[in-house]
């Protein structure tokens, strides 16, 4: 069988997807089922995977999705809980006091506060408790989802205290090899990896800095009615957008460059949050119009989700800002202590849930962590709210059923999305000794383009976390086989493997279990397939940037790779 034959069975599964959520509008709950099936037929026919290999990726997947929906159910019990205690209720009125403008109240949420917890937790978290915030304060579920799905993107590759670069690209990449050339031309691994962070930290920062506009220009167009839908309506806020994304990603760069992979997202997030809505209270760059959404009588039914909140008939307690914001600051200390000091680290993961060579298959791996992921991190802020807004135990109670429901409808889609993407990764054991389905496909792409390959290679990252939802599991699938091409075609390895990380950093705005995860938490699951007609705009606008930043990079700059050079 061909090469070009075989690349297009490795992309069957992701076509079919591609028609069936955004082509023929099916609900990925009935779309994911044969999405599956098609990657076990292509697997076991094609690519003669053993049925106790795909059996064993299966269960691998089985086991992910169970710590996914665990994130999940942290982020909906914390907002139902809020919901309960009054505290949303005052978070609502204190974003009003900032900007009644629901433009300026989506980029403080979604791309300030959402950079900062990205940076703190990754696994998709901002979209997990951005989107049920920003409903909670009047947005309509699918707009909210579409803040939350955009802010997966500049802070991702610094995500999680950096773990797409320390764990993915370190991983990826054949360290052996690579740091015994390292060391023979007097430098070092640690010098190498600091490179490719400093690369993705600018080339983040030059296109990601537009990224609020972006936000803006979505919610408008998409959301706007009448007079509100009018480009004048993202042309008067333009300037304010511009300022909140200089805000992250100034900083975000300058970590980036002199602190290394850990911090960029995290400081970036910190100080852009603290700038832009210290000077928002001021006014600055606010515009004289606001802008606000149609009467919610007349949104469409597809804008809808199935958790509603009144929040004033919820509670009559009273409560300050402060006392109701603790919470989602206790969120963001607990997710930087856990992640960034090694003896609490340990003890949060000494909590730990492992299955290692599932089936006897070589490398088959599973495990979770209940405290170290965010959902463990959320429930325990969850407990800690139940005494500080000195709530009732009815209330838990009925915060613990609402977000329970939810699981059952998201846990069925993921079943089905995270099983057929460990398949696809776990192909390269085979009989017909054939590499993996995300690797020949790359291989096909590779040898198609040829000397434009620059312009492509954010697109192969994105790829895989298309298919893996994951920044981190792109990086250590395609890392390695980045830095091949650009070997062979006499091109810089950082550069290449830094836009393969800015790739996988946009794919996540596609990545259909985020889009799953996210719109379980606002109740919108039945409709992936809207929300991917929409983000895939922004993730071509990033992929297509970056890779027309490191075409030009690469060719009029002549940026060399000094550390490999001979």
């Amino acid at each position: 069988m061909s090469t070009g034959l075989l690349a297009f069975f490795a992309f069957v599964p992701i076509l079919l997807a591609g028609i069936l959520l955004i082509g023929l509008r099916w609900p990925a709950r009935r779309a994911m089922p044969l999405v599956y099936l098609s990657s076990v037929g292509i697997a076991l026919f094609a690519w003669d995977m053993s049925a106790n290999r795909i059996l064993a990726s299966t269960l691998q997947g089985l086991v992910v999705t169970i710590g996914l929906l665990w994130i999940i159910f942290g982020a909906i019990l914390l907002l139902n809980t809020l919901k309960h205690s009054g505290a949303i209720t005052v978070i609502r009125a204190g974003f009003s006091s900032i900007s009644p403008d629901r433009r300026i109240q989506a980029i403080i949420i979604a791309w300030l506060f959402g950079c900062f917890i990205e940076g703190a937790s990754g696994f998709g978290t901002p979209a997990a408790i951005a989107a049920p915030l920003l409903v909670a304060i009047g947005f309509p579920a699918m707009a909210a989802v579409l803040m939350g799905m955009l802010v997966q993107s500049t802070p991702v590759s610094f995500g999680a205290v950096g773990t797409p670069i320390i764990v993915g690209i370190n991983s990826g990449l054949d360290h052996a090899s690579i740091g015994a050339q390292l060391s023979a031309n007097g430098s070092s691994w640690d010098a190498y990896l600091q490179i490719i962070t400093s690369q993705v930290a600018i080339i983040h920062a030059l296109v990601g800095t537009l990224m609020p506009m972006i936000m803006v220009i979505m919610l408008v167009r998409f959301f706007g009615a009448g007079k509100t839908k009018r480009w004048t309506s993202v042309f008067e806020v333009l300037p304010f957008a511009l300022f909140a994304g200089a805000s992250v990603t100034v900083p975000y760069m300058l970590a980036g460059i002199f602190l290394g992979p850990e911090f960029p997202a995290l400081i970036g997030g910190l100080v852009g949050l603290a700038v832009a809505t210290t000077t928002a209270r001021m006014g600055f760059l606010i515009p004289k119009n606001s802008w606000d959404f149609a009467d919610q009588a007349d949104w469409p039914q597809e804008w809808l989700g199935a958790i509603e909140m009144k929040l004033d008939e919820l509670t009559s307690n009273k409560m300050s800002s402060f006392r109701a914001w603790c919470p989602y600051l206790l969120v963001a200390l607990l997710l930087v202590i856990s992640r960034v000091f090694p003896q609490v680290t340990t003890l949060f993961k000494s909590v730990s849930i492992s299955f290692n060579n599932l089936l006897g298959e070589a490398g088959i791996n599973a495990s979770i962590q209940p405290l170290y992921l965010p959902g463990g991190i959320l429930v325990i802020v969850v407990l800690a709210t139940f005494f500080l807004h000195r709530m009732k135990l009815k209330e838990l109670g009925e915060a613990v059923k609402e977000s329970s429901g939810v699981l059952l409808s998201a846990g069925f889609v993921l079943l089905f999305t995270v099983p057929m993407v460990r398949i696809l990764i776990n192909s390269g054991v085979n009989a017909a000794d054939l590499p993996s389905m995300p690797i020949l496909m790359a291989r096909y792409v590779a040898e198609t383009v040829g000397g434009i390959y620059p312009l492509v290679a954010p697109t192969i990252g994105a790829l895989g976390a298309f298919l893996a939802g994951s920044n981190t599991i792109s990086n250590m699938m395609f890392s390695q086989f980045q830095f091949g091409v650009a070997t062979n075609l006499g091109l810089s390895s950082a550069l290449i493997v830094a836009a393969q990380a800015i790739g996988a950093a946009a794919g996540n705005m596609v990545a259909i279990h985020n889009v799953v995860a996210a719109s379980a938490t606002v109740g919108l699951l039945g409709r992936e397939g809207a929300i991917l007609r929409r983000t895939v705009w922004p993730t071509l606008y990033y992929v297509l940037m970056t890779g027309i930043i490191a075409l030009f990079a690469a060719y009029v700059l002549g940026i060399s790779d000094p550390l490999m050079a001979r």
